[in-house]
């Protein structure tokens, strides 16, 4: 037995539809997919070295490269297709870049204006 309602025949399910509805009016990107991938491609390996800093108690680094992975990822949400984003688009594109870009701002701020404690 099947946890699936039954379809009648002959009739099937509307695909379920992934796109971001705060984005359904925005023209697609200009910039070509293999470059939009290679853009969100560079944001996921800055937050996976920043993850390494972090583990290896390089937090200054950690929080700086992150922070910066941040701001990448305001221009990444500005420039590429909310599809290819996936997950990233959360909100709507101004709304996701604005976050996104603060945040990554002051992540950069903090990291340069703490004291090294020595190190």
């Amino acid at each position: 037995m099947s946890d699936q309602p039954a379809q009648p025949r002959g009739k099937t399910a509307p695909p379920v539809s992934l796109s971001n509805p705060h984005d359904a009016h925005l023209k697609p990107s200009a910039l070509p997919p293999a470059l939009q991938w290679l853009a969100i491609g560079l944001f996921v390996a800055a937050v996976v070295v920043s993850g390494f800093y972090a583990v290896f108690e390089h937090w200054r680094r950690a929080t700086l490269l992150l922070g910066g992975a941040l701001v990448w990822l305001t221009v990444v949400r500005l420039t590429c297709d909310s599809s290819r984003v996936g997950v990233l688009a959360v909100r709507s594109r101004r709304f996701d870049a604005c976050f996104t870009g603060i945040l990554g701002a002051a992540m950069v701020f903090m990291a340069f204006s703490i004291d090294a404690l020595g190190s």
